[in-house]
């Protein structure tokens, strides 16, 4: 069985290739941008109507010419295929401009666009671009992305197909309930994923940081180096608690996969704690880093994933399913039901509640029928 994959690599561009890759992407924001503006003006562009508009303006702009046709072709391609994404799936937003001073530089290119000869990147225009080979492809890529991160690296994304091998089997389904103060929770306590807080640990350094951004910060003038430098210093530990974040996601989720045949999980929506008085500890907790690993790992292992709908998992009994009549609070952290008397920590409950309607085959607690009480006796669901 093989797998579609991406290896990212640090690049090691010098002044020119930095230079050359800035003013290709200036001219691909500069087509996406139009492809914004199209949009607005009430046309429908598709990739097809792009790539016309696109051939006209090559021919008319020497400075456009001047860039890859296939890495603007591919943003063209990004931005049709984002716009169909905004209009089937609901609550996401339609593409917007992109600025230049907010926006990060990213160029994909096609096969037919780039090469690796000698251990470094050939790209269109004479671009030359050493590589930091971490470890070695698999096979020839079919695509690459160079893009640059918020601290001035480059890196170099490779598109490859790998061999993998097939999972052991697993040992039964585990639910899992999102939260902030314990980041995952789940049937089994031996699988929970503890809130560490990396972005706590940088915050008092982090805090230094910004305050050295306040004062020199000067309003309708240039910035100067030294508050250059210091948005470096907090884009560095902000970087670095994420990376640690995404790597404790990683390792917990490969460790659930690697033993569960069925996970359940919570269809948490975090976007909605940023506004409220757990926005600090919400991002600390990053539930969406890891509910995005545990997804993205579970499918490519070839799990079976169910997504369940979290309304009504806190209100109902595990042991008995039936449905506490008030909705339990914030700070009420046990639960307990009024009729069959079992009593557990609420987020334990509700992680095992996820896990009873994904073996009912359901996705949502108020489709299972109240008749139906699940009864959990040695680990099997008994009807």
């Amino acid at each position: 069985m093989d797998e579609v994959v991406r290896y990212t690599y640090r690049l090691r561009p010098g002044r020119t290739a930095e230079k050359v890759l800035l003013a290709e992407w200036d001219r691909c924001r500069w087509l996406w941008n139009e492809a914004v503006h199209q949009h607005k003006s009430g046309r429908k562009p598709t990739f097809a109507r792009l790539g016309k508009l696109l051939t006209r303006a090559r021919a008319s702009m020497p400075w456009l010419r001047e860039g890859s046709q296939v890495a603007q072709q591919q943003i063209l391609r990004d931005y049709a295929r984002a716009l169909e994404h905004s209009f089937t799936v609901k609550g996401c937003g339609r593409p917007k401009v992109k600025s230049r001073k907010r926006s990060l530089p990213s160029l994909e290119y096609t096969r037919r666009g780039f090469s690796v000869r000698e251990g470094r990147l050939m790209l269109p225009k004479g671009i030359v671009i050493p590589v930091v080979w971490s470890r070695e492809l698999p096979c020839e890529p079919t695509s690459v992305r160079v893009n640059r991160d918020s601290l001035g690296y480059w890196y170099a994304s490779f598109v490859a197909r790998r061999e993998i091998a097939a999972p052991p089997p697993g040992e039964g389904g585990i639910g899992i309930d999102w939260g902030v103060a314990t980041t995952a929770t789940t049937s089994d306590p031996a699988f929970d994923l503890p809130h560490i807080g990396h972005r706590r640990r940088c915050a008092a350094e982090l805090a230094k940081v910004q305050r050295r951004m306040a004062r020199r910060h000067r309003k309708g003038r240039p910035p100067s180096r030294g508050y250059a430098d210091a948005k470096r210093q907090a884009a560095r530990l902000a970087k670095k608690a994420a990376r640690r974040t995404v790597h404790d996601s990683r390792v917990w989720a490969k460790h659930v996969v690697d033993r569960h045949d069925l996970i359940a999980i919570e269809d948490f929506q975090p976007a909605f704690l940023a506004k409220s008085t757990m926005a600090r500890k919400a991002a600390d907790a990053a539930i969406g880093a890891a509910k995005g690993a545990l997804i993205e790992r579970a499918v490519r292992a070839g799990r079976k994933v169910v997504m369940v709908r979290p309304a009504y998992t806190t209100m109902t009994c595990s042991a008995c399913f039936a449905r506490a009549k008030e909705r339990l609070e914030l700070r009420e952290r046990d639960f307990r039901c009024e009729g069959c008397g079992f009593a557990a920590s609420r987020d334990r409950n509700a992680a095992r509640v996820v896990l009873a309607v994904a073996e009912r085959g359901h996705v949502g607690v108020e489709d299972v029928r109240q008749s139906d009480h699940l009864l959990r006796v040695g680990g099997s669901v008994a009807v």
